[in-house]
């Protein structure tokens, strides 16, 4: 497996959803720090604006583990997600289903030589992302950017050495 590489399962594959993204950021923090911002998933309505009402279920923190399940919204539409693929500070990837949309969404913390480059990627599939694929396409760029500049800035900002992962 290459470690720049999202690992889609076959269902998910870009080839064959009807919107494919991806984006990157470079983050000087310690690996930790990202991993903490990224899978405290009840914060993101506070750092990253298209989220909202993060609630994870049957569970009793707020950070995401492997298997959590959790629902939110985002892009004014309710989501189901399952955590289902987790490798602490490298590998954090979940499936979706809201209104007319299954979705894949991953994420990859990689070392570069001033820190981390962190990639995510979503695939979409169903009738809404097919008849809607270029508006869906645009929205999910802007704020999948949104939310690496949110998730650099804490990150950066703030340091959680005393934080297990």
């Amino acid at each position: 497996m290459n470690i720049e590489s999202i690992s889609f399962p076959e269902k998910y594959k870009p080839s064959k959803s009807a919107v494919f993204v991806r984006n990157e950021i470079s983050i000087n923090a310690r690996k930790e720090d990202i991993w903490f911002w990224l899978t405290n998933a009840t914060t993101w309505p506070e750092w990253y604006p298209n989220a909202s009402n993060v609630k994870i279920l049957d569970q009793k923190d707020n950070y995401l583990s492997d298997g959590s399940q959790f629902k939110w919204r985002t892009f004014n539409t309710n989501i189901e997600s399952k955590v289902v693929e987790f490798k602490p500070c490298h590998r954090l990837a979940w499936v979706a289903k809201g209104y007319g949309l299954l979705a894949y969404h991953a994420w990859l913390i990689i070392p570069t030589v001033d820190g981390y480059k962190v990639i995510t990627e979503e695939t979409q599939q169903g009738w809404l992302p097919t008849i809607a694929k270029w508006f869906i396409k645009k929205g999910l760029k802007k704020q999948h950017q949104i939310w690496l500049e949110g998730l650099k800035e804490k990150a950066e900002t703030y340091n959680t050495h005393a934080v297990e992962v």
